[in-house]
């Protein structure tokens, strides 16, 4: 074999290499091969599904007050014509809303908007204690807005440089538990909330928000969905100003060089973030300096794409028996999403996964299981799920009710888990 043969071979040898571990990933978080599992649940386990819930694609255990919040679209066909984080870009005006679930009746409640008009389109939210009032929240919501500056433009000229379909922003509002309504507080716009995802609040004067992606669409946005050194998301730290809506906001990137990170979840001490990388099928645990910058300390690795993840409490825990830990949700064949995203009808399979730390102190592992499984008839795409604790019988068996809500799944469905 000649030097031009010899090199011809190396080429090609580093190129299988090179591409061998990102297909075999897509391969395997993609669930090319997968073919689903449905969980069987016994008598009194469920499903139980929850009317009014189409197309929430988070939801949240506000353990205070034993409720869920989420942020729904309303209706089913908006989230094909018009939902920016899957590139469908044909702009709707409808008005999604939020909605507080009670696990204890398997009933949702929609609030009325006070001092907010639409389009509300939803995706990811927070929700956190209002420390002036115990009985009040905050709840920052991501709203996938069109932008009028291009969709208003009579001619291609009239669009100015740069300007994008979506002009997506985050709304902050204020909730008194047990009334019907919700208040709006302010909307808030920076340049560098480009392609928001999910939030993770502190205050209701910061918080932190994902860009999922650099590319809102073309083909640079799918290089993105599968190319593995394709780390252009991020995460931007927000500050409000206070008592004011004249000051500057004030905002700064807290992490960059993460695949397609996602889903923001809080963890096991007030200052724990969990990140999801969502095709990367991995979470991340991170917390932030003073100067609002997160520093990754640990990761679990899943089979799946995961999603808006959260962290359940075990309320009964002792120091031998203590089943807190993670619950993450996905989609088990994202790799035909780019099909069924444009589908009303389509199927698209699910898992939850479950993990809780394998014993103490660095470098200790997580302990990961299945909790449930779905062909996408019970549910369609999971992109969060909560556990709500059930009181212990005597039998010594610790169970939970699953709270799985998918980006377009039609209804919330319940279904009860042992831990």
């Amino acid at each position: 074999m000649g030097l031009l043969g010899t090199l011809s071979l190396g080429i090609f040898v580093a190129l299988v290499a090179f591409l061998s571990g990102p297909v075999s990933h897509i391969i395997r978080i993609g669930g090319v091969f997968l073919t689903p599992n449905p969980t069987v649940l016994g008598e009194g386990q469920g499903p139980i599904y929850i009317e009014d819930t189409i197309h929430c694609e988070d939801v949240h255990h506000y353990r205070p007050a034993n409720l869920l919040f989420t942020a729904c679209e309303d209706y089913k066909n908006t989230r094909f014509s018009w939902f920016p984080p899957l590139g469908n870009l044909v702009p709707s005006t409808t008005s999604g809303s939020i909605h507080v679930v009670d696990p204890k009746t398997m009933k949702s409640a929609r609030l009325a908007f006070t001092n907010f008009k639409g389009p509300f389109v939803t995706h990811g939210i927070d929700v956190i204690q209002d420390q002036q009032h115990e009985d009040a929240v905050y709840i920052f919501a991501v709203n996938h807005l069109p932008n009028p500056a291009y969709f208003n433009a009579t001619s291609d000229s009239e669009i100015p440089e740069g300007t994008h379909k979506a002009r997506s922003q985050v709304e902050l509002f204020h909730h008194i538990l047990g009334s019907k309504t919700i208040q709006h507080i302010r909307s808030i716009n920076h340049p560098l909330i480009e392609t928001p995802n999910d939030i993770y609040a502190e205050s209701p004067e910061s918080f932190y928000v994902t860009n999922d992606h650099f590319y809102r669409e073309g083909a640079m946005r799918h290089v993105e969905d599968v190319w593995s050194s394709a780390k252009w998301s991020s995460i931007i730290h927000v500050q409000l100003p206070t008592n004011t809506k004249d000051t500057e906001i004030q905002a700064s990137v807290a992490l960059a060089g993460l695949w397609n990170n996602n889903g923001l979840g809080h963890g096991r001490t007030t200052n724990e973030m969990i990140i999801s990388s969502a095709i990367g099928g991995e979470l991340y645990i991170a917390t932030p300096d003073s100067n609002h910058s997160l520093s990754i300390s640990e990761s679990i690795a899943f089979d799946t794409v995961t999603d808006n993840p959260s962290y359940y409490v075990d309320p009964y825990a002792t120091s031998g028996d203590d089943v807190s830990g993670v619950v993450v949700a996905g989609i088990s064949r994202g790799i035909r999403l780019p099909v069924t995203a444009k589908d009303p009808d389509g199927i698209d399979p699910v898992q939850v996964w479950y993990a809780r730390p394998s014993g103490s102190g660095v470098g200790a592992g997580w302990e990961k299981r299945l909790l449930f499984e779905d062909d996408g008839m019970r549910i369609r795409t999971a992109s969060a799920a909560v556990l709500v604790p059930v009181e212990m019988n005597g039998d010594g068996v610790k169970r939970a009710w699953l709270f799985v809500t998918g980006f377009m799944s039609e209804r919330m469905v319940a279904v009860q888990v042992e831990l």
